[in-house]
């Protein structure tokens, strides 16, 4: 195993595999508290259609991939509130873009190889260029999401208490939809469009169900998301011929089962009873309440 990481090949993917790691693991977590888990599987897929269109065009994929995932994660923030209706709305919206992207590829006289690449991913292929590409767009997204955090955070607990305190909830649920597309936009490479899914729940629902604390939850997703990337990379080279993203979901499928079925309803029981900025700052008092509103999804504000 050490004598593989004197190859260049598999030394970019280790650097981007953790780069990607980390910010899927980080916005994980927030996609998860706000119950935008639907939305983090539609707009990889809608992403692809933007791939195929950009390949029809003759441009790169990359750039039809983030012209559809930004445009859709636009179109989900400005939906509302209410989740009945946003799903709905995403589901139509998934399935028309998987129109699209059928269209667009029968359309296509070549073999649209980087297409099908990002469906499936090619991490093993990466070059040092898309290394320093998935490091600057991963600073930018932790970056941004350190100078949110206390809002983004406060917002997803409690949005109707936070608007009411002058919060741009609206505004924090577009931002924050925006880098989840980023996040996704470098995170095929790894998974491909179909099981990055897998980086940005996976290890976030892992570590919701074993910490409390906002802090503790995202440091013990990273964690976790490194670990699989880790080992799943390790596994795909020495298997030689199965696909890095089916170890990376294996992984994560193996590790969630047993924890889910062994601590069930952790994350209600110790949910942080007052608003979200004074769990993560240790500042202010935890205001009271009810016994029903402690028990609902973070989805749901809590009213006082």
């Amino acid at each position: 195993m050490l004598g593989l990481l004197s190859y260049p090949f598999i030394q970019n993917a280790f650097l981007a595999g953790t780069c990607i790691a980390i910010v899927a693991a980080v916005t994980g977590y927030f996609l998860l508290l706000r119950g935008l888990t639907f939305a983090g599987h539609a707009l990889p897929n809608i992403g692809f259609a933007g791939a195929a269109g950009a390949v029809l065009l003759g441009l790169d994929p990359i750039f039809g991939l983030l012209v559809f995932t930004i445009g859709a994660a636009v179109g989900i923030g400005l939906l509302g509130r209410d989740l009945r209706e946003r799903d709905l709305a995403i589901g139509i919206l998934m399935t028309f873009a998987l129109a699209l992207g059928l269209l667009f590829l029968s359309l296509y006289s070549g073999y649209a190889e980087r297409v099908y690449s990002i469906l499936f991913g090619t991490i093993l292929g990466i070059s040092h260029l898309d290394v320093l590409l998935s490091l600057g767009v991963s600073l930018l997204i932790l970056l941004s999401i350190l100078a949110l955090f206390r809002p983004l955070l406060f917002s997803s607990y409690d949005p109707e208490v936070a608007e009411a305190r002058g919060v741009p909830v609206r505004l924090l649920s577009i931002a924050f939809l925006i880098l989840v597309a980023l996040t996704i936009a470098i995170a095929v490479q790894i998974v491909g469009a179909l099981l990055v899914f897998t980086l940005l729940v996976g290890p976030a629902a892992t570590a919701g169900r074993l910490a409390l604390r906002p802090w503790a939850v995202i440091l013990l997703a990273i964690v976790l998301g490194l670990l699989y990337t880790w080992l799943g990379l390790l596994l795909a080279v020495l298997s030689g011929t199965i696909p890095v993203s089916f170890f990376i979901a294996f992984l994560s499928f193996s590790v969630y089962l047993p924890v889910r079925l062994l601590a069930p309803g952790r994350q209600r029981r110790r949910r942080p009873a007052g608003p979200a900025w004074a769990a993560a700052s240790g500042e202010g008092r935890p205001q009271p309440v009810s016994s029903r509103a402690s028990n609902d999804i973070p989805e749901r504000s809590i009213r006082p």
